[in-house]
């Protein structure tokens, strides 16, 4: 297989500030030539002040999709548990198409408790949650199959996550990408898990994408032990890309 490139992801934390700065920073993170473009699925700010300033995930996917050229858009991630797996399937498509094939499915479980309460969703347990994915992303698939018209391309699946009896094994069945919040260390340990669930079912590794968050200090080794989508995360009230600025530079001195 053909070595794959490094690419870098932005996520645009959509949490204190006005959507019009949101729009700003999106077009100038696809015009400076990042690889990705991510906001979050929530429905509160995960830090600051917790009633800020915050907007809904999938409308702003929607919105991004016809203000963007460039770069593929999705969640990092988006939860399932707060849409029927048919009809985000069916936004997902609508989201494809409307991007001209940009959309990458992030998902992921959830776990921020004050969404699930104040949008009056069951939260139960961390296991419960998984379980309900598992049952989600075949729904997904098969919905995909259905849909007139289908998809332009076999979207891209994003998990995210880390739990090796649950979580790996879904990145192995189910995954173009997996998002690891790990460090260096655990990453190389619950690579050799994804490792041994890919064996299980006859898929060759290689064809997961690695995802991590960027860090100056850590994006060597995490290189090395094979990631290749690095992503800086940004909020408000004044979002800084001078990070992602230097993080593309090295993106493209690593790939040539």
């Amino acid at each position: 297989m053909t070595e794959r490139p490094i690419r870098i992801g932005l996520q645009l934390q959509p949490q204190h500030m006005d959507y019009a700065t949101i729009r700003r920073t999106a077009a100038e993170a696809d015009e400076l030539g990042v690889d990705i473009l991510f906001n979050w699925d929530h429905f509160y700010p995960l830090y600051g002040e917790p009633d800020g300033l915050h907007f809904e995930c999938w409308t702003m996917l929607a919105a991004w999709a016809e203000s963007t050229s460039r770069a593929e858009i999705g969640a990092l991630v988006s939860c399932n548990s707060y849409r029927n797996p048919e009809l985000l399937a069916d936004m997902a498509r609508t989201v494809d198409h409307i991007s001209g094939g940009r959309l990458i499915l992030g998902i992921g479980s959830g776990w921020f408790e004050r969404d699930y309460t104040e949008y009056g969703y069951e939260f139960g347990t961390a296991g419960g949650r998984l379980d309900d994915l598992a049952v989600s992303l075949p729904r997904i698939e098969s919905r995909w199959a259905k849909l007139n018209p289908k998809p332009t391309r076999d979207i891209p699946v994003l998990i995210g996550g880390g739990g090796e009896k649950k979580t790996l094994r879904l990145v192995a069945r189910h995954a173009t990408i997996w998002h690891s919040f790990s460090d260096a260390e655990t990453l190389e340990r619950k690579l050799g898990v994804l490792r041994g669930h890919c064996e299980t079912i006859g898929r060759d590794p290689a064809e997961i994408e690695v995802s991590v968050a960027s860090s100056p200090d850590t994006r060597e080794k995490m290189y090395e032990l094979g990631a290749r989508l690095f992503t800086i995360g940004v909020g408000g009230p004044e979002p800084d890309l001078t990070e992602l600025r230097e993080a593309l530079t090295w993106r493209d001195k690593r790939n040539g």
